[in-house]
C-alpha cells in the first residue's frame, strides 16, 4: 500500500481506536502531513524506536509501541527457553505517552505469556541498566525519546546483561518484529487479568535501594566529601524529568548538604514548558540555574535530561564566570581523577582500562599512558562500552575502570550497563570539592591538564534534517563523502580515511588499505596530517548529520581557531551537496 491508502486503512480498519482516527481524520486534505505519517513504517533499529508521538505507521503511538512488543516477545520465545520465566523489566520517563506505552508494552508480554515488572514511577535509564540484572531479567525496555524535543518519544530494548542489545542480537529481535506484519498479530491481555496471573508485577523501592548502594560504591574520596560536604554549594535542575529524586538523593547520601534545586524545573512536565528542548548539552536550559546559582553563590550547576542518563555541567572559571564543561572535559577530569585517587590508594589494578567512543576526545590516550592504564574505543553508542564491560568480566582479560562518551554520558564500576546520570550528577561534585579544597574550581584543575597533557579542543556540528526530505539529504551527503574522500580539510591534508561501513581503512599517502576492527556502521572518519580527526555520521536517534572534530594545538586559543576552521570548511562542503 501507499500512504494514502494506509492512511485510508487506518481510518476504516476496527484494530484502530475512535480517537487515533478521529486525530488522523482531523489532518485530511493535508498530503503532506498524511505522507509523513505514512509513507513507511517507523523503523525498529539498532537503537529501538524513536519518533514524534502520533497516529500513523510513523509514528510513536500504541500501535507502533505494541508492534515492537510483539516482536520481542516473539524473538525473546524463540531464542532463550526460561525467557517467560525470567521476564522483562520496563521503566519509563516523564514524557508525554511515556507510561501508557510502557503498560501496553507489559500487557502485550504478559499476552505471550512473559513475565513484566514494571516501575511504579518514572525512574532513571541507568536504575532499568541495573534492574534487569538485580531481578535476573532475559531483557529490558526504557520508554524514552531522551533528551530529544516534547513532540518525541521512544523505546529502547536492553537484554540479560544489562546493556542495550548489540549484533548479531539486535538484528534478530529486528527481524521479529518485521514479521508482525499486521497490528491484528499483536497479543494483548487486560490489566486485571495480567496482575491475578501474575505476569504483571510491580518494581518498588527495593531497587531504587540497591541501585543507590551502588552508585555509593563509587565514590572515590568519601572522607574528603565528609570534610567539604557542607563547604560546596551545588544547584541541580532535574530539567523536569526522572533524575529530580535518585540524584537529589544520591547527593545527600554522599554527604552534600547545600543542593538547591530549580524550583520551575523540579516537576514532571511532558512539555518540557521551561526549556527549548531538555537537553543539558545545550548551556540554554541553565538560564534559570544560573540565576538560581547567582543568588546562592553556587560553585557549581548540573543538570540531567528526562530519562537522567545524561548529565551537563557549568562550573566558574577563575575570573567566577560560568562555562560550560563539555562531556569530553567531563571525561578527561573524571578519568585523570578516578586513575589518580586509585593510584594514591593503591588500588590501581595491574590490567586496568579506561573505554570511549571513536567521536570521544583523544586527550584520554596520554592521561591512561601516565598511569599505565589501557585504553579501548569503541563505536558510537554507550551498548558499545557495556558489550565491552560484559566481555572483561566473561574472559578477565581487564578491570574497567570508567568509560564515557562525548555525549554527556560516563559510568564507572559495573552495576549498570549504560551511561548514569545519577552517578555523573555525584561524580562532578565530587571532583569540585575535590579541587575545592585545594583551592582550584573544576575549571582550574582542567587547564592544569591541558598544560600537563596537551591543549585538546573538541567540536560537534549538528546538521538538523527534517522529514523525508531531510532523511534523503543526510543519504546524499553520506554518499558524496564516501564516493569522494576530501583531500583536504580545514586547510590540512587528509592523511588516512576510515570507512566503517565498507570497513576499509585507507592510508592516502601510501595507498595501503587494512580493515577496520570495529562493527559495521555508517561512520566516516578521517585523520589529517598535523593528527587532527574529523568524523562523519548520521544520528542513529534524531535527524540530524553530525560532524565530529578532534585537534590538538599549543593552546586553546589556538585550538579553538582549528575547530573554527575546521567548522566552517564543513559547512562550505555540505552546502556544495545538492
Amino acid at each position: 500500500m501507499d500512504y494514502l491508502e494506509k492512511y485510508e486503512f487506518w481510518l476504516a480498519s476496527e484494530a484502530f481506536d475512535d480517537e487515533t482516527k478521529a486525530e488522523l481524520e482531523a489532518i485530511r486534505g493535508d498530503e503532506k502531513e498524511i505522507k509523513e505519517r505514512f509513507y513507511k513504517d517507523l523503523e525498529f533499529g539498532t537503537g529501538g524506536l524513536r519518533g514524534i508521538i502520533g497516529a500513523g505507521t510513523n509514528r510513536m503511538n500504541k500501535y507502533t509501541v505494541g508492534k515492537a512488543t510483539q516482536g520481542l516477545a516473539s524473538y525473546i520465545l524463540k531464542n532463550n527457553p526460561d525467557g517467560a520465566k525470567m521476564g522483562v523489566a520496563i521503566a519509563y520517563d516523564s514524557r508525554n505517552m511515556s507510561p501508557e506505552f510502557a503498560e501496553r508494552a507489559a500487557l502485550v508480554l504478559n499476552a505471550n505469556g512473559i513475565k513484566s515488572y514494571i516501575f511504579d514511577e518514572l525512574r532513571p535509564t541507568p536504575e532499568l541498566s541495573y534492574a534487569v540484572r538485580s531481578l535476573g531479567c532475559t531483557a529490558g525496555i526504557v520508554v524514552t525519546a531522551s533528551h530529544n524535543p516534547p513532540e518525541y518519544n521512544g523505546y529502547k530494548v536492553y537484554w540479560a546483561d544489562g546493556a542495550q542489545v548489540v549484533a548479531p542480537r539486535d538484528k534478530g529481535i529486528i527481524t521479529e518484529v518485521n514479521a508482525v506484519e499486521n497490528f491484528g498479530q499483536i497479543q494483548r491481555m487486560e490489566k486485571a487479568e495480567a496482575v491475578e496471573k501474575k505476569l504483571y508485577n510491580l518494581i518498588g523501592e527495593e531497587v531504587d535501594e540497591a541501585f543507590d548502594r551502588n552508585v555509593q560504591a563509587q565514590l572515590m574520596n568519601p572522607e574528603m566529601i565528609a570534610r567539604m560536604g557542607d563547604k560546596l554549594n551545588i544547584v541541580y535542575t532535574p530539567l523536569h524529568g526522572s533524575g529530580n529524586l535518585p540524584v537529589r538523593r544520591n547527593l545527600a547520601k554522599a554527604g552534600f548538604k547545600n543542593v538547591f534545586i530549580v524550583k520551575e524545573q523540579e516537576l514532571p512536565d511532558s512539555s518540557f514548558s521551561t526549556v527549548d528542548y531538555p537537553n543539558p548539552e545545550d548551556t540554554k536550559v541553565f538560564t534559570l540555574a544560573r540565576k538560581l546559582a547567582a543568588e546562592v553563590n553556587a560553585d557549581v550547576l548540573i543538570g540531567t535530561d528526562p530519562d537522567c542518563d545524561r548529565m551537563g555541567a557549568m562550573v566558574k572559571d577563575s575570573e567566577g564566570n560560568f562555562v560550560a564543561l563539555t562531556g569530553n572535559m567531563v571525561g578527561a577530569l573524571a578519568t585523570d581523577y578516578i586513575l589518580s585517587q586509585r593510584k594514591e590508594q593503591g588500588r590501581l589494578p595491574a590490567n586496568g582500562v579506561v573505554v570511549k567512543t571513536i567521536v570521544s576526545t583523544e586527550m584520554i590516550t596520554p592521561i591512561c599512558r601516565a598511569y599505565g592504564v589501557g585504553k579501548i574505543d569503541v563505536l558510537t553508542g554507550f551498548k558499545y562500552i557495556g558489550e565491552q564491560i560484559k566481555g572483561f568480566e566473561e574472559t578477565g582479560s581487564h578491570t574497567y575502570l570508567f568509560g564515557f562518551e562525548e555525549s554527556y554520558g560516563c559510568l564507572a564500576g559495573t552495576y549498570a550497563r549504560d551511561k548514569d546520570g545519577v552517578y555523573a550528577a555525584v561524580l562532578v561534585c565530587e571532583m569540585a570539592a575535590y579541587y575545592k579544597e585545594k583551592s582550584m574550581t573544576l575549571y582550574e584543575a582542567l587547564l592544569k591538564l591541558y598544560e600537563k597533557y596537551g591543549y585538546y579542543r573538541d567540536g560537534v556540528k549538528s546538521m538538523t534534517m527534517k522529514g523525508l526530505e531531510g532523511m534523503a539529504r543526510i543519504q546524499r551527503i553520506m554518499k558524496t563523502f564516501r564516493e569522494n574522500t576530501p583531500q583536504e580539510l580545514g586547510g590540512y591534508k587528509v592523511v588516512m580515511a576510515k570507512d566503517y561501513q565498507t570497513q576499509v581503512f585507507r592510508n592516502l599517502e601510501t595507498g595501503e588499505e587494512s580493515g577496520s576492527p570495529l562493527p559495521v556502521s555508517d561512520v566516516l572518519h578521517y585523520t589529517l596530517e598535523d593528527g587532527t580527526w574529523v568524523c562523519i555520521r548520521p544520528s542513529g536517534t534524531e535527524p540530524k548529520l553530525k560532524f565530529y572534530i578532534g585537534v590538538k594545538a599549543d593552546g586553546l586559543q589556538a585550538a579553538q581557531d582549528k575547530v573554527d576552521a575546521l567548522d566552517a570548511d564543513i559547512e562550505a562542503k555540505v552546502a556544495e551537496i545538492a
